[in-house]
């Protein structure tokens, strides 16, 4: 079942999306494997923390995050990987780490790889480890605006 706030938030904006349905999956390249949804078509969402608060980064489940990178682009902020313990209170209608990549709802910041944005389409978790959601990306950055920095490389 998708996420009731992401669930809510799409469809009262009549955006333009497909729920999906699969297999259990921890990894994103295991749920884009298992959604039939290429590496770079699957957004995995990494939780961190920049200063001490919590953000969002975005990226091709292809790719691997890097926090320099990262670092860098937001002017030297301390950026750190955050732990479960630290960020599952933040969506209490998500399993741990299947949190939809739409931190706006969230109160949260979000960073996004500026790669995806050259996808006609994207998927990605949507609050559970057995469904996702695609949709254009074009709609995805109108509906979270996010901040496209190019932030990770290939794994």
């Amino acid at each position: 079942m998708l996420s009731p706030r992401l669930h809510h938030f799409l469809d009262e904006r009549h955006a333009p999306y497909t729920a999906l349905t699969h297999h259990r999956t921890i990894t994103a390249q295991q749920t884009a494997h298992a959604a039939h949804v290429g590496d770079r078509n699957f957004a995995k969402t990494l939780m961190l923390k920049v200063d001490g608060s919590l953000a969002m980064m975005v990226m091709p489940a292809a790719y691997r995050a890097n926090l320099t990178r990262l670092s860098r682009a937001l002017g030297g902020a301390v950026v750190e990987l955050a732990e479960e313990n630290e960020f599952k209170d933040a969506f209490p209608d998500c399993e741990v780490g299947a949190m939809p990549p739409f931190g706006n709802l969230y109160g949260i910041p979000v960073y996004v790889d500026a790669r995806l944005t050259g996808e006609a389409e994207i998927a990605f978790n949507a609050g559970s480890h057995t469904d996702a959601v695609r949709m254009p990306y074009a709609e995805f950055e109108r509906l979270v605006q996010p901040e496209l920095l190019y932030l990770a490389h290939v794994m």
